[in-house]
C-alpha cells in the first residue's frame, strides 16, 4: 500500500487530508510538528510527503532541507501543501527544495490529481532502476 506522510500541526487540516487520502486507498502517517515528521520519515519511509509550512518547532522549509539532505529519504517527493499563498510562495518553496505545491484549502480534485502525478513519476524512476 501507498504510505503518504502529513506533517501538519492543524487537526482540522490533518481530518480533512486524512479523510480525501484514505478514501483513495493510500494509507496516511501523520506527524504534528517537524520533529516528528523528520522521525516519521525515518522510521516509515514514506512514497510521498505532504509538508505544512507554518509548525511550531521547525518550519517545513527547513524540515524539506533535512530530509532532501539525507541520501536514504532524498528520493521522497515532497508536495508544500500551506494557506501561505502570496505571489512568490510557490517559486521560494520549489527552490527550498519542495517538489511540488498546492495552496490551502486544496480541493479533493487538485490533491489526487496532484498524489498520482508524484506517485506515477515516482514509480516510472524506479521501474528504471
Amino acid at each position: 500500500m501507498v504510505k503518504i506522510l502529513y506533517i501538519e500541526d492543524n487537526p482540522q487540516n490533518m481530518r480533512l487530508i486524512r479523510k480525501i487520502v484514505t478514501s483513495a486507498g493510500y494509507e496516511m502517517i501523520e506527524a504534528m510538528d517537524g520533529k516528528s515528521g523528520l522521525a516519521a520519515t525515518m522510521r516509515e519511509n514514506p512514497d510521498l510527503i505532504l509538508m505544512d509550512i507554518n509548525l511550531p518547532d521547525i518550519d517545513g522549509t527547513e524540515v524539506t532541507a533535512r530530509i532532501k539532505s539525507d541520501p536514504q529519504v532524498a528520493h521522497i517527493p515532497i508536495i508544500a501543501l500551506t494557506a501561505n499563498a502570496m505571489i512568490g510562495d510557490r517559486e521560494a518553496y520549489l527552490s527550498a527544495g519542495c517538489d511540488g505545491y498546492l495552496a490551502k484549502p486544496v480541493s479533493r480534485t487538485e490533491l489526487l490529481n496532484t498524489l498520482a502525478h508524484f506517485l506515477e513519476a515516482k514509480s516510472l524512476v524506479a521501474a528504471r532502476h
